[in-house]
């Protein structure tokens, strides 16, 4: 094939160079702010954070001038060696990083610190390309899909072990992807699934009536008809199903009529009928070899398991403080002095904002130093504090065009390695602003996730504009080959 090269600054896609710009002067901005006082006369105080973080600044775009210099098939054929070397990073800092705020994810070389957990993303997200643009990959093939998880999850493992969910959560964004490159749309819902069960377990699992925990009674009650729906949509005689759902629906309302004379747990009812339209599946399948009815079964199966793992799992592995801050999202207790300190100062920083905000520099949550991390992880409360309601839109429109400039650019491109790199890309950053800002309103748990290119850090700014100008160095390079 004839092989033209393109030039990388007339191809380059200007408009997500601008937004990026846009974005870390805007967060170097409210770094200074977050951070201000009154004997930090100036932003460019190397002794301040936003001093330093304008140096991390430079040397990003210094970085990421010199990936748009290097050849695109490069990304290409080192993906794996680059995917390799961060692995060995990742375990050097299990075991020689020193523990700082009860982790061991920094690299500490001289006044440098590094976190390696953020450049797993670049590399992860290359080799996840590299091996989806391989000419005879298919990911419904099983072993194919195996590989890929492995990819994604040896690094999570290892992130794990040092101690930082957070950032080993973030690497579930990648399921984004797999469903873009034809994953079933079933797995997702898996996974939605298995948190709404988590949810609902430890949030009402105190809640007693009779002897029947409400925490296990609603989960159990919603898998009946979730089967149902399930086998609905394959079924061709749906006639049973519906005849099922009728005959549930009075077992049930029976053993409720008899739990109010004789004492005892519905969910025992509950299980029973799970149990029978399991062995039915198990029945039907055994008959008819089709094999939905066993992938059925085992959802029903799956989801009991899941259900009564969930109390193990919440007190043996989660660590006390991650318990704490589940409890304190899900409303289960009010710890305002403790785990629920910063969201609750959070909250009352970004809306003492109103509309307008206080003005830059007027924050008084953010000078009196109120919320704990306000320029790191929860940088957004200084955006809402002084910047308003409108600040606050705006930053979010920012953050959605760039999304969906990255999603245009990934579409756009002729090769599936091209193209599951941007989605990569794209869901990465979606990924940390929903969980970031979900954090910082109280929605979600904290986790200590930065928000991209706002919150301080020299590897969080640094790592993002390495996976961002990586894509658009892949972009620029589309029409090459012909």
């Amino acid at each position: 094939m004839p092989y033209r090269k393109s030039n990388t600054w007339k191809s380059l896609d200007w408009w997500t160079v601008v937004i990026y710009l846009i974005m870390v002067t805007a967060g170097w901005f409210n770094i200074y702010a977050s951070s201000y006082d009154f004997d930090q006369v100036s932003i460019f105080d190397l002794s301040g954070r936003a001093g330093m973080q304008m140096i991390w600044i430079l040397i990003s775009f210094v970085v990421g001038f010199s990936i748009l210099m290097i050849d695109s098939d490069w990304y290409d054929i080192f993906a794996y060696w680059i995917y390799a070397f961060i692995i060995f990073l990742l375990i050097i800092t299990i075991f020689f990083s020193p523990e700082i705020r009860g982790s061991r994810s920094w690299l500490v070389i001289g006044p440098v610190r590094l976190q390696s957990a953020e450049f797993a993303k670049f590399a992860t997200a290359l080799s996840i390309a590299r091996m989806m643009g391989n000419y005879d990959f298919k990911l419904t093939q099983f072993k194919n899909f195996v590989k890929i998880l492995l990819l994604f999850f040896v690094p999570m493992g290892l992130i794990l072990m040092q101690k930082e969910t957070g950032s080993a959560l973030v690497f579930l964004a990648l399921f984004l992807v797999l469903y873009r490159e034809g994953m079933s749309g079933f797995v997702l819902f898996l996974g939605f699934w298995a948190i709404l069960l988590f949810v609902l377990e430890i949030r009402y699992e105190n809640i007693i009536w009779g002897e029947t925990s409400v925490g296990k009674l609603i989960p159990l009650l919603l898998i009946i008809p979730c089967i149902s729906f399930i086998m609905y949509d394959h079924e061709k005689r749906r006639r049973f199903i519906k005849y099922f759902l009728i005959v549930s629906a009075i077992v049930f309302g029976l053993a409720t009529l008899v739990s109010l004379f004789f004492i005892f747990d519905l969910c025992i009812a509950a299980l029973a009928i799970i149990g029978v339209i399991t062995l039915i599946l198990l029945f039907l399948f055994i008959k008819y070899r089709e094999k939905h009815y066993l992938y059925i079964a085992c959802f029903a199966l799956f989801s009991v398991a899941f259900l009564y793992s969930v109390d193990y799992v919440f007190d043996e592995v989660l660590e006390p403080h991650q318990r704490i801050r589940i409890e304190v999202a899900l409303g289960m207790i009010d710890d305002p002095g403790g785990a629920g300190y910063n969201v609750n100062q959070s909250k009352i920083a970004i809306g003492s904002g109103g509309f307008f905000g206080k003005g830059y520099l007027n924050g008084t949550q953010t000078k009196l130093k109120y919320v704990p991390e306000q320029d790191t992880d929860f940088i957004f409360c200084t955006v809402g504090e002084e910047h308003g309601f409108l600040g606050s839109v705006l930053t979010l429109i920012l953050f959605l065009t760039l999304i969906l400039r990255l999603l245009f650019l990934a579409e756009r491109q002729r090769s599936t390695f091209k193209r599951v790199y941007g989605y990569c890309v794209a869901a990465f950053i979606f990924f940390h602003l929903a969980i970031n800002i979900g954090m910082v309103i109280g929605i979600m748990p904290v986790i200590g996730i930065p928000l991209p290119f706002f919150s301080y850090g020299g590897s969080s700014i640094l790592a993002f504009t390495i996976l961002l100008f990586i894509f658009l160095r892949l972009d620029a390079s589309r029409n090459e080959r012909l």
